[in-house]
């Protein structure tokens, strides 16, 4: 089965990367081209059927970026990083035979021009860089009348643009204009990195999950109420398990321990890995019967190896008194109570990822976004690459910054699903 790929570029774009793809027999492209690249934003809901979304180009991605963060669609762009300029310059001087200086360049992040310039030793004095990194909306008119004021002011002899609209904005004004071209080493990571991501999400969904719950202190109810009111609560809880049971595409039976068992795969996993602070399916049901519930959700690669898990979360569970509900993932790992938050001061993390750790604003919040939906329970690389649809390498790269910055600490191991080396589990250490 191939792997679905929206590509989001301009005809030429799309076309050249349609080539480089004839060597990729998994995947399969789906084009979605644009004249301008705010046209993006309608064309993200088109794709759909996609099993991940590829931005050949910066700024449509940055139009559509909301979207794709509000739906956690998974995607990725092709890097406009060092190589992308060291190749532009190289184009610019052996083949324009234009000087490396009296320029302007807008690109994403000017650190990539500041790495380039130091590489090749030169002073930069004369190089203007827009960095629309920082821009909260991007706006076509400032980045144009950023050039053109250079250009008139004379300290200017030509400009290195990222960005076709302004290419083409400036071209018809006659001040020389350079479009910077993609290197094709750049659309083979970014296919390398689409293969991950969907080798990742597939092995996600091939996961199993299995739930138990149960009335908790059941001898205690027949002893005080009666049998007759435990089979009205049990009623009640069959009634809500079935509803849970159809919003995630999940099976619910009985068994003869007066327990319900729930088994399930990618929409019961979804649910749990959202609700990790806030669980409405216990508080439902705590608010129909009244009275405390049990809940252990066991995760694994077969069915029986969910069940196993099940039983251990549902074994956390008899250590509170109170409502509770556990998790026990694939590699045997205790998470919970759900539904319990686990407070930190956010301010002071967001402080240590900017100064310590060196993100920048963007991976910072959502950094904290992620520990805050995990519930500040522990994490490995793989749950971050998973969080933010990444590969693993990149993952680990936001892992070894946080170490280094004293951010996060490590709080245990984690279990592989077969023999290999154990990973690594994390916590933010404040």
């Amino acid at each position: 089965m191939k792997i679905k790929v929206a590509v989001f570029g301009r005809d030429d774009l799309v076309n050249r990367f349609q080539d480089y793809l004839k060597d990729h027999n998994e995947f399969e492209a789906i084009p979605f081209i644009y004249y301008k690249a705010s046209e993006a934003v309608e064309l993200v809901d088109k794709a759909f059927m996609c099993e991940v979304y590829l931005f050949l180009e910066n700024l449509p991605f940055l139009y559509a970026k909301n979207k794709i963060k509000k739906k956690r669609l998974p995607h990725v762009m092709v890097a406009f990083d060092e190589y992308m300029i060291l190749t532009s310059f190289y184009h610019l001087k052996n083949r324009y035979g234009q000087q490396l200086n009296r320029l302007s360049i807008d690109i994403f992040d000017e650190t990539y021009v500041k790495e380039v310039l130091t590489e090749l030793n030169i002073a930069g004095d004369s190089i203007y860089t827009y960095s629309y990194r920082h821009d909260e909306e991007i706006n076509i008119n400032q980045i144009v009348d950023y050039h053109k004021q250079l250009w008139d002011e004379g300290k200017i002899d030509y400009v290195l643009t990222s960005l076709p609209e302004v290419n083409r904005r400036l071209q018809e004004g006659e001040i020389p204009t350079y479009l910077m071209e993609i290197p094709k080493i750049n659309i083979d990571h970014a296919i390398a990195e689409c293969k991950s991501i969907a080798i990742l999400n597939m092995s996600k969904s091939a996961q199993i999950v299995a739930g138990y719950v149960r009335i908790k202190n059941i001898e205690k109810i027949i002893e005080e109420k009666g049998e007759a009111h435990l089979k009205e609560l049990q009623f009640k809880l069959n009634q809500i398990l079935l509803k849970f049971g159809h919003k995630t595409y999940a099976s619910v039976l009985k068994n003869n321990e007066r327990q319900y068992v729930i088994f399930g795969t990618r929409g019961v996993l979804d649910h749990i890995t959202n609700h990790y602070r806030d669980f409405p399916l216990i508080k439902e049901i705590e608010s129909a019967l009244n009275t405390p519930v049990e809940i252990g959700f066991g995760l694994g690669l077969t069915a029986k190896q969910g069940e196993d898990h099940a039983r251990l979360a549902l074994e956390a569970c008899t250590h509170n008194s109170n409502s509770s509900c556990y998790i026990v993932n694939d590699r045997g790992e205790t998470i919970g109570p759900l539904g319990v938050k686990k407070h930190f001061d956010t301010s002071q993390l967001y402080q240590a990822l900017i100064h310590k750790a060196k993100l920048n604003n963007e991976l910072s919040y959502n950094f904290i976004d992620f520990v805050q939906l995990r519930n500040n329970e522990p994490f490995s690389s793989n749950d971050i690459a998973n969080y933010y649809r990444v590969t693993k390498r990149s993952a680990e790269r936001t892992v070894n910054k946080l170490l280094n910055g004293n951010v996060i600490k490590v709080v245990g191991e984690e279990k592989p699903y077969v023999k290999g080396r154990p990973r690594k589990l994390f916590q933010i250490n404040m």
